[in-house]
């Protein structure tokens, strides 16, 4: 298997999983009293998946300069 195409498959995994935190977080936001530690976490792992989304973007599709 290509670089790109393992690249493809890592970026899906890490949308649905930043996907899945986004609603994880919204329903903990929800809940009085919520857990501020476990909410953290939430938003630093999600951080870290947008990250890792737009390097993965930015390695399958690299940018053209004219």
């Amino acid at each position: 298997m290509r670089n790109i195409e393992k690249n493809k498959i890592k970026l899906e995994e890490f949308i649905t999983e930043h996907e899945d935190l986004n609603d994880a977080i919204e329903r903990l936001n929800e809940r009085v009293p919520f857990d501020q530690i476990k909410l953290q976490r939430l938003k630093k792992r999600k951080l870290f998946l947008k990250d890792e989304i737009t390097n993965l973007k930015s390695k399958i599709l690299p940018d053209i300069i004219a």
